[in-house]
């Protein structure tokens, strides 16, 4: 039985170590949100920061209620494609442990 709990936490560590490098990955992986058909375009890093706001000059003689609109459309889409590419990213670490339904490690 003791061998075995010394598997288990050399596969710990292993999984520890691997998680860290792959966060350390996700802050120089960006995504691209837009809305609009590209009219506004926020970039964001895989750990939620955003690096970039673009807006279409057309943009700025219309309504202001739209304009705001489409700001927050983007910024859903980036979160949505972060969340997508961080789930891609550490899908594969986490097969074969057997976590409970919905659970989600903290990335």
């Amino acid at each position: 039985m003791k061998g075995g709990i010394g598997q288990l936490m050399k596969q710990a560590q292993e999984m520890q170590a691997n998680m860290k490098k792959a966060q350390d990955e996700m802050a120089s992986i960006t995504v691209i949100g837009e809305s609009g058909a590209g009219m506004v375009r926020i970039t964001m890093t895989c750990q939620h920061q955003v690096k970039a706001v673009e807006i279409d000059d057309a943009l700025f003689g219309d309504d202001k209620e739209m304009l705001e609109d489409l700001i927050t459309a983007a910024f859903n889409d980036s979160i949505y494609k972060v969340e997508k590419t961080t789930q891609e990213k550490f899908s594969g670490m986490t097969s074969g442990l057997n976590f409970p339904a919905g659970m989600k490690l903290p990335f």
